[in-house]
């Protein structure tokens, strides 16, 4: 006899069969918009097939600098991530749950609030908290269904994490010479990431996620497959020993120094203080970048150590340095052909100052179904929004922070960023993107309500 499930668990079922079944690598994603840029060059822009090759190669480069800052937010958040301390905290976090509901709550609380801290950072420590409440209710022999666990870690990647401190496109658009300072100047963090539309926003989605994550885990045993089912190599996976090294010459002595690594993340922890009590600066993707670099030595405090954590990060930054060239070249396309002018006029003719929000939003959410990243999709679009928004009178503090809910809302469907979560928890997209999709579809209706009516 088949075991009934509730609607819920049944519609995330089914559509994780299908994406797992259709959806190409987002490389492939980018090699499509590429073209899609291309032909509406020619057709819709009336560039020459060459003119629009060349404004390809003008733009191929533009976001180096970019991109290097991305890397930089991603990694910097893994290796705390990562850090014993911050792990020690997971395990105890993770033996709090009685049940699979409180679970499933729990780990969406965590990854939220710390995807909206740091998205790299939110990324790994939701993964980990995933996979440790996984393991600790197998110890306590608590029925939880591993997916609905795993999908929780993921929500601050599909919800919040574009409104919080490292936000590709509040940040970018407070960073002085940033790619569409001529458009719109510098728009600061007080108008983006602490306003007021921001932050309600930002407590009402957790709220919301938080909510919804206890609602849809099934609780039945009959329908709760654990840690046990779906990654048994991963029970009684221990900690990875940590060896003292053994020191032989005066290089090893410095490599282990606690003093050098001390005295530089003081004087890195000094320049912070300065630049948050004295200066009063505003947040910007360099000092939240430096911030995070600082603190992590802080914490890490031998060289050595903290090299081999960034080692070990890096290759989940690959994504970034393969396709945002191809994000700058489709941007060029964009830009030097006046698609981007002509694609406003679009946005314009079928908004008003109260639909914008919505419209940017959706707008965005499909955008990032081609390109999977904050920064590179505002590269490829942000003039269109930006223009846009300025034509209606929409201030541009609440078009960015639009945005940034689209982008960040179809992750829940594009798995580029669930990579790393998918290999720390040891499962497939198709065991976990149904839920994905489950929560985005259900959040569509938070996100229209809440971006229209939430005052600016």
């Amino acid at each position: 006899m088949a075991e009934k499930v509730n609607f819920l668990e049944a519609m995330g079922h089914r559509i994780s069969a299908n994406v797992e079944k259709w959806m190409p690598d987002p490389f492939l994603f980018a090699i499509i918009l590429t073209f899609i840029a291309y032909l509406m060059g020619i057709f819709i822009a009336k560039s020459s097939p060459m003119d629009m090759i060349k404004y390809w190669y003008k733009g191929f480069w533009t976001l180096l600098t970019f991109a290097m800052q991305m890397v930089l937010i991603l990694v910097t958040g893994y290796t705390l991530a990562y850090h014993p301390k911050v792990n020690a905290l997971l395990v105890w976090l993770a033996r709090k749950p009685s049940n699979g509901k409180q679970a499933a709550a729990l780990v969406a609380l965590v990854s939220m609030v710390f995807s909206w801290i740091n998205w790299g950072l939110g990324l790994i420590v939701g993964a980990l908290l995933a996979r440790e409440t996984g393991r600790q209710a197998y110890f306590r022999n608590i029925p939880v269904h591993y997916p609905v666990i795993v999908t929780s870690g993921y929500t601050g990647l599909g919800i919040i994490w574009h409104w919080g401190l490292s936000g590709s496109a509040p940040l970018l658009s407070a960073t002085k010479g940033h790619f569409f300072e001529d458009l719109y100047g510098i728009i600061p963090t007080s108008q983006t990431i602490f306003s007021p539309y921001a932050l309600t926003l930002s407590v009402l989605s957790i709220i919301f996620v938080v909510a919804v994550m206890y609602a849809i885990s099934p609780i039945d045993p009959s329908r709760c497959r654990g840690i046990d089912y779906y990654a048994p190599h991963l029970i009684e996976q221990r900690e990875e020993e940590r060896k003292e090294r053994k020191i032989k010459t005066i290089a090893d002595k410095i490599e282990d120094s606690r003093i050098i690594g001390g005295i530089l993340a003081l004087m890195g922890l000094i320049y912070l203080v300065y630049y948050y009590a004295i200066v009063r600066g505003d947040l910007n993707l360099n000092i939240v970048n430096f911030t995070f670099l600082f603190v992590g030595l802080a914490l890490y405090l031998r060289p050595i150590r903290y090299l081999k954590a960034f080692y070990n990060a890096i290759p989940a930054s690959a994504g970034i340095v393969l396709q945002f060239p191809f994000y700058a070249g489709i941007m060029g396309m964009i830009k030097f052909s006046g698609l981007g002018k002509i694609m406003a006029g679009w946005l314009v003719g079928i908004s008003t100052p109260t639909t914008f929000p919505v419209i940017a939003w959706l707008t965005a959410g499909l955008v990032n179904l081609f390109v999977p990243s904050g920064g590179g999709e505002w590269a490829v679009i942000g003039e269109t929004i930006a223009r846009a928004a300025m034509d209606l009178g929409v201030p541009m503090g609440k078009a960015i922070i639009a945005y940034a809910a689209g982008d960040a809302w179809t992750n829940l469907f594009q798995p580029f960023w669930a990579i790393p979560l998918l290999g720390i928890c040891a499962v497939r997209a198709r065991d976990v993107f149904g839920y994905c999709i489950t929560l985005m579809l259900l959040s569509a209706i938070f996100f229209a309500l809440g971006l229209t009516f939430v005052p600016y």
